[in-house]
């Protein structure tokens, strides 16, 4: 039983169930025993490995793709070049990296970050040293000029809230106590609230059948709010890179720990929470943007010039090195790997050309 498990039996105690996105966000951001502020959850030692960790090539074509929207744009002489939920910085040095024979881009670029963990904060700067870095707790107080950014398995991570159908209402998905204190769940259960109309929701009526589970986040609209203003008003562009659908559907809740799935009531705050991304959810978020089509992760890379990139790369490997590599491309591009699960939207401003590789 962990320090965390007790504090949200008390405050279930106290209160009464817990909704998923209060647990979800008890689990990852409490300021003293929450997921990411006590560790570094990624790489082989953590609990899941992003793309920017499995090839340079990844970092590479994004940061390509923002130079290239950059110029068509006009080549602004100053912009913020962000990212959300930045990792372990991989991704922005290799954005850096791969745009710094773009003349002006690395110049006129200042470089923030939306983190809100402090351990991972150290390791991005070690990650970027060399580099000016600014760190923001949020998306809306990033400056207000041409924005430049990348959330790559960012939204996945906010908080969600379940409901399921019933009638022309809906129950919300809760976590309460089990009655017996030995249950495997460590005395934690998932039930249902009363039925109540849920407003927001009612465009859900017309695709769902009574006892079917949706998922909300109330946090999406907000957060891509940040992101479209300055893009709209001032230039720029955003590439949102996550796993999830066009309005999804069905109970996506899940937990990872050691690279394994496990059961997301079972040691809170040892384990990373996340959901499927309702990308349509990200569409009515966007205005005053345009956004694009959605677009699975192979099918943009590939347009970027993956494969021809990665042809390169490996004429200086040999051995398990060019193995590694001939794998980490599969990975990334493949249907039945990340190619498919993962998803691309782009946001750009009216009367400006889409992102390369994605489509309006």
């Amino acid at each position: 039983m962990t320090d965390l498990l007790d504090h949200i039996k008390a405050q279930i105690s106290a209160n009464g169930p817990m909704r998923i996105d209060e647990y979800m966000a008890t689990c990852l951001l409490h300021p003293t025993l929450g997921y990411y502020t006590t560790r570094d959850p990624l790489g082989a030692q953590g609990d899941f490995v992003t793309a920017p960790e499995i090839s340079q090539m990844f970092g590479e074509l994004i940061g390509l793709c923002l130079a290239q929207t950059w110029l068509s744009q006009g080549s602004p002489a100053r912009f913020t070049l962000a990212e959300l939920g930045p990792g372990r910085g991989t991704l922005m040095a290799d954005i850096l990296r791969a745009t710094r024979n773009v003349p002006g881009f690395v110049a006129a670029a200042e470089i923030a970050l939306v983190e809100a963990s402090p351990k991972l904060r150290d390791v991005q700067a070690a990650a970027l040293a060399g580099h000016k870095v600014t760190w923001f707790d949020t998306a809306d107080t990033l400056p207000d000029q041409p924005l430049y950014l990348v959330a790559n398995e960012f939204f996945d991570a906010l908080p969600i809230r379940q409901f399921i159908r019933t009638g022309d209402g809906w129950r919300e998905r809760q976590i309460g106590l089990a009655d017996d204190t030995n249950d495997t769940n460590g005395a934690l259960c998932f039930g249902l609230g009363p039925v109540s109309p849920q407003p927001a929701l009612a465009h859900r009526l017309e695709d769902t059948s009574e006892g079917d589970l949706i998922e909300d986040c109330a946090q999406i609209a907000p957060t891509l709010q940040a992101v479209s203003t300055p893009i709209a008003t001032h230039g720029g562009a955003a590439l949102i890179i996550d796993y999830g659908d066009w309005r999804t559907l069905g109970d996506t809740f899940q937990a990872l720990r050691a690279h394994e799935k496990t059961d997301p009531l079972t040691a809170p705050g040892a384990c990373d929470l996340t959901a499927h991304v309702d990308f349509e959810q990200l569409a009515v978020a966007a205005a005053p943007a345009q956004y694009t089509r959605i677009t699975p992760q192979g099918v943009f890379l590939e347009r970027l010039g993956i494969t021809q990139r990665a042809q390169v790369l490996a004429k200086t490997l040999t051995g398990p090195a060019l193995e590694t590599h001939i794998a980490a491309h599969r990975r990334l591009t493949h249907p039945s790997d990340m190619g498919n699960l993962f998803k691309v939207m782009g946001l750009y401003p009216p009367m400006q050309p889409p992102p390369p590789g994605l489509e309006p």
